[in-house]
This record gives C-alpha cells, sequence and structure tokens, in this order.
C-alpha cells in the first residue's frame, strides 16, 4: 500500500496529515501528487467530491511554495503565490482550512475571499502579504478592479469544481481572471465530469495538461 511518505512530500507535511489521521492516499491523491511535485507541467484531475482531491492539489502546492522564496507584492507584502479558484465560498473557506491545516508547520500564509461579508479584512489580509490565496470568482474581480489586489505573482493556478463553475455561470469571470495572472505559470484543473464546455475550457487555460 502506498503511504504519502512514498509520494515524497515534505517532512513537515507528513506530520500534519498523520496528525489529522491520514494513512494512504486516495486514488486521486496517489495519481495527482507525484505529477504535480515533480513538475510544471498542467493538470486535470477528475474528481468527485469526497475523495481527498482537495489534498490532492494542497499538499503538493505547499510542498513547492516552501521550497522557493516569496515574492513581493506592490503594497510591499509577500505576492500571491497560489490562486485557488471555487465555485462557492464554502468551497472556498473549506479549501482555506485545508491548506492551514497541511501547512501548519510551513512558512508560508494564506486567507479565503468572498462575496457576502465584508471587504475589508479581507483586504487588510490581502495587502499584508499571503503566498495563497483562496477566492470565489465575484469577489476576486471586485477587489482586483478596485486595485486592492496584485495578480502579478501568481506562479500556480488552481480551478476547483470546474463543472460547477460553469454551471454556475462563472465562465466569463474565470476568464477575466486568467487575463489578469502570468501567462508564465502551472495551472490545474479539477472537475467532477468532464463535458465539452469543461474540455473546451481546458483548451483555453491549460498548456498540454497531464
Amino acid at each position: 500500500m502506498m503511504t504519502f511518505e512514498g509520494l515524497g512530500i515534505d517532512a513537515r507535511l507528513i506530520q500534519a496529515t498523520d496528525e489529522l489521521g491520514y494513512v494512504n492516499p486516495t486514488t486521486i491523491q496517489e495519481k495527482a501528487i507525484p505529477v504535480l511535485l515533480q513538475g510544471t507541467k498542467d493538470f486535470i484531475g477528475l474528481a468527485q467530491t469526497g475523495t481527498g482531491k482537495t489534498a490532492a492539489f494542497v499538499l503538493p502546492l505547499l510542498h513547492k511554495l516552501s521550497m522557493s522564496r516569496s515574492a513581493q507584492n506592490k503594497f510591499g507584502g509577500t505576492g500571491i503565490r497560489a490562486l485557488v479558484l471555487t465555485p462557492t465560498r464554502e468551497l472556498a473557506a473549506q479549501v482555506e482550512e485545508s491548506v492551514r491545516n497541511y501547512g501548519k508547520y510551513l512558512q508560508l500564509t494564506s486567507t479565503v475571499i468572498f462575496g457576502g461579508v465584508g471587504m475589508n479584512p479581507q483586504v487588510a489580509r490581502i495587502k499584508k502579504g499571503v503566498d495563497i490565496l483562496v477566492a470565489t470568482p465575484g469577489r476576486l474581480l471586485d477587489l482586483q478592479q478596485q486595485g486592492l489586489l496584485d495578480l502579478s505573482t501568481v506562479e500556480i493556478l488552481v480551478l476547483d469544481e470546474a463543472d460547477r463553475m460553469l454551471d454556475m455561470g462563472f465562465i466569463h469571470d474565470v476568464k477575466k481572471i486568467l487575463a489578469l495572472v502570468p501567462k508564465d505559470k502551472q495551472s490545474l484543473l479539477f472537475s467532477a465530469t468532464f463535458s465539452d464546455e469543461i474540455r473546451e475550457l481546458a483548451n483555453n487555460l491549460l498548456k498540454d495538461p497531464q
């Protein structure tokens, strides 16, 4: 049986997953993590909710960011190095909680932004600097259009539950966000289904994905 140690992730991440009671990786984790650790290739993961897909991208993302230095944002804080887009605020909050739980022994910072709540605490956190930003598309664009957000330092972009993103009508927002992040980045797309719309989105977003 494969173990998390066998996947080659940082010992500090192993310690955190051990404490959470993780023993053996799920199928999506076993398939995705080694590929994502290896390099900078874009990636498509097909996985239902509840299969452990969040750890499948969060663990390698944390591993890779912990190995390299943070950039600066234009406000003088840490630049956003990884951006995770999710369709709902519930999922955004869940993903960011996973980032904190798995990364608790790393010197990386994260925050979550979504609509329906006050903007000021979110803006203050971003200006101070975060390595990993988890966001819903609407609030992200809102802050960006007001000049309160700098996406020029993003190295890794994750589209989580891309099929739900399309179902909820976020495709135009997603395309706008794609135009704001650097061309030279790693893009990961996770979806429960692989419809024609998802295929088209993947073709626009991903370069020769694994």
